[in-house]
């Protein structure tokens, strides 16, 4: 990423709360891409979310869904992340310095667990494609190679003995799309049926 366009992103987060975690990805981050309209986002990792909210909806309040915003608060936007969604609230919209931004906050310990674990395989798989850290207080770079491993693990497992790079990484790609188990439970459906023909035709 260039130098300018880091520092500028770099200045987005002070306009926020302390945060934890900072990448960012999407198509404006191409160095080749000129298009202003184009979205970048933000994934920031905080260790207390219900905290969090409440301070920005101090210092930011229209980043909020008004309703979101008037009726529930921190607490409203917190519990909708944990119960309801994947553990993450994401602003979109965000209009800030002439660009157009979206930004998603999850707890820290949720992020390391997904990571890790593939607990709900959200942001695991977001962080399995190409990204910029722009900041990383506990290290989750290093934590995320446990994943970008594990994905290419699994890929090998569905793989033919016999595969080129582009099939490699167009399976990797479902991963992120379809979610590793839809994948797996494909793979194996393909291989019953196939199992099941041969003894049926001999």
């Amino acid at each position: 990423m260039e130098n300018q366009k880091k520092t500028e992103l770099d200045n987005f987060l002070k306009v926020l709360p302390p945060v934890e975690f900072c990448c960012v990805y999407g198509s404006a981050l191409h160095p080749n891409n000129h298009d202003k309209s184009s979205m970048v986002d933000f994934i920031l990792g905080v260790s207390d979310p219900l905290q969090w909210h409440s301070e920005n909806l101090k210092l930011n309040r229209d980043h909020y869904a008004s309703w979101m915003a008037h009726l529930g608060r921190a607490k409203l936007i917190t519990e909708v992340a944990d119960k309801i969604g994947v553990g993450v609230h994401f602003n979109p919209f965000v209009t800030w310095n002439n660009k157009v931004l979206k930004y998603g906050v999850i707890r820290m310990h949720d992020l390391v667990q997904d990571i890790l674990n593939w607990e709900r395989f959200y942001l695991s798989g977001r962080l399995q494609k190409p990204i910029h850290i722009l900041l990383d207080n506990l290290d989750i770079e290093d934590a995320n190679s446990v994943n970008l491993r594990a994905a290419f693990s699994a890929a090998l497992l569905l793989l033919p003995a016999k595969f080129n790079e582009v099939v490699c990484l167009s399976l990797l790609d479902h991963y992120r799309t379809d979610g590793i188990h839809n994948i797996f439970l494909a793979y194996a459906g393909r291989s019953i049926f196939q199992n099941m023909q041969s003894l049926l035709h001999g």
